[in-house]
């Protein structure tokens, strides 16, 4: 058989998979809950007003740029590829099997770590609630982390509409606490009773102001991080109503949404609580990593509390959206054959990638425990690495989709830009972003650990990845992987595994809107 000929995996059903459970607003649902992004908000924030000041708002709007790019590259590639492989399978189909297998790897990693920093969050947040203040590293912690990830894990074995259903809670409550949270600090600023009221300024988003350039690069890939997660639609497109167009737009709007939300926040908080470096001031380094905390007293009183419960809240949310792209990912491995076969198992009734989500609940879940046992400052190190598997893959979905529609970008002036152009630029940003990111992370003063005299974080994030090239070899050395590797279970010309008619589900929740 020649590296060119198909194997014929399809059938009636695809994967298995529940086609038809999700409509436009179910993916995009899942795919703002993924970004966590009132978690997203309170991590970020602070750290990019140290970097740029007043520029803040601008960075979230420039940072936004390389998401609005990639998310184009998958939405036409999903057009053509509906898989839930994503990008996985369409590095496969443009570069052949071992770079579609490393952009696999990236999912994985990525998931894996946030949901360790995910669930720590959540439970970190929930003993302060009821009035504990713990170490990191406490058992009480981490038992309540473990079970945070058990619970989300089992939610999405459960299956993707019990999901979705929970999600519109979740999300919903994440939205009302940032309006919330925006109406007070405007109603206190135009009141005259907030603790230090800057009246909002146009330069504030004047792309020219930046005096800073490491600064600026720096705010720019905080920011740029906080909008991961949308993806997630995409990765959940064999179980929509229309696999080809709703997940794409799903993405698009995920993104939009998401920029209009963090540059609306950071307004409101700059308005309200100024940019000086004491008291409750955006610029105060002991507020940085979390200024929700620093502001909900003289914000809303008595009803703090409401922003503490949305932390957490985002943090659970986003633990088992989290789950949901992995465990697909992993499954599309194991239909072609880039993984064992048991990742391909799904379940009868509930129609989930069952086997997949188990294991990652449960690596995600001794990932978490191992790094925190052995070292706090390791687990946070390897949280601040996430970035570059994150930009890893993306980049390489961008240019995935350059390459896979390479014939047909001189068509018409759409496929020019938006298959051609737009993912090319946005897979370059990505790149630059890695590779400014690894070299900031070489430095010894980047992170919380240093291991063979580098930054710690560096040695973590390239290191992670390296790994994947390690088992992509163990693998490599087994007979059932040799159809994948030889370019037969999964290449340009193999149709792949989707519904036959997913216009025709009948399942979808929210009727398809």
């Amino acid at each position: 058989m020649s590296a060119t000929t198909p194997i014929h995996l399809e059938r009636p059903d695809g994967k298995g998979l529940a086609s038809g459970s999700l409509g436009l607003w179910g993916s995009t649902v899942i795919g703002l809950a993924s970004t966590a992004p009132v978690y997203s908000l309170v991590a970020t924030l602070g750290f990019v007003v140290l970097a740029v000041g007043a520029q803040a708002p601008i960075a979230f709007i420039i940072a936004f740029i390389p998401m609005l790019l990639i998310a184009f590259a998958y939405r036409e590639l999903n057009n053509a590829v509906p898989d839930c492989g994503t990008t996985f399978t369409w590095g496969t189909k443009a570069f052949g099997p071992w770079v579609g297998w490393m952009g696999g790897w990236g999912v994985a990693v990525a998931g894996m770590v946030v949901l360790a920093n995910l669930a720590q969050i959540a439970s970190v947040y929930f003993w302060s609630l009821i009035g504990f203040d713990l170490e990191n590293n406490d058992w009480r912690i981490i038992l309540v982390a473990v079970f945070f990830i058990a619970a989300m894990t089992w939610v999405s074995w459960r299956g993707v509409e019990i999901g979705e259903r929970i999600q519109n809670i979740l999300l919903g409550i994440q939205y009302l606490a940032l309006a919330i949270f925006v109406i007070a600090a405007l109603w206190q600023f135009f009141g005259g009773t907030a603790p230090n009221a800057t009246p909002f300024d146009i330069a504030w988003l004047n792309p020219f102001a930046f005096t800073d350039y490491s600064g600026f690069i720096e705010a720019i890939l905080l920011a740029l991080f906080i909008y991961w997660g949308w993806d997630t639609c995409l990765a959940l497109n064999e179980e929509t109503k229309d696999p080809k167009r709703i997940p794409g737009r799903a993405a698009l709007l995920t993104t939009i949404i998401l920029l209009f939300t963090y540059v609306a926040v950071t307004i409101a908080a700059m308005m309200y609580a100024g940019l000086g470096e004491d008291g409750t001031g955006l610029g105060n380094e002991a507020n940085a990593d979390d200024f929700f905390l620093a502001i909900k007293d003289g914000l809303l009183g008595p009803f703090g509390w409401v922003l503490v419960v949305s932390v957490i809240i985002s943090a659970i949310s986003s633990t088992q959206t989290t789950i949901l792209p992995t465990a697909r990912g992993t499954l599309a491995m194991g239909v072609y054959r880039a993984l064992p076969a048991k990742f391909k198992d799904v379940h009868p009734t509930y129609k989930t990638p069952s086997f997949s989500t188990i294991v990652m609940g449960v690596v995600a879940s001794a990932y978490y425990v191992g790094m925190t046992l052995i070292s706090d400052n390791i687990l946070q190190d390897s949280i601040l690495s996430l970035g570059l598997a994150i930009a890893f893959y993306y980049a390489i979905t961008g240019f995935a989709c350059v390459w896979y529609f390479r014939k047909d970008i001189t068509r018409s002036a759409r496929d020019f830009f938006f298959k051609g152009l737009f993912p090319l630029l946005g897979g370059l940003m990505l790149t630059y972003a890695f590779v400014q990111s690894a070299i900031d992370m070489w430095d010894v003063d980047y992170g919380y650990t240093v291991l063979f005299g580098i930054g710690g974080t560096f040695v973590i994030g390239i290191g992670s990845l390296a790994f994947g090239l390690v088992l992509m070899f163990v693998w490599y050395l087994f007979p059932r992987s040799k159809r994948f590797f030889r370019g037969e279970s999964l290449n340009r010309e193999t149709e792949v595994m989707v519904p036959d008619e997913p216009a025709t589900a009948i399942r979808s929740i929210d009727g398809g809107v």
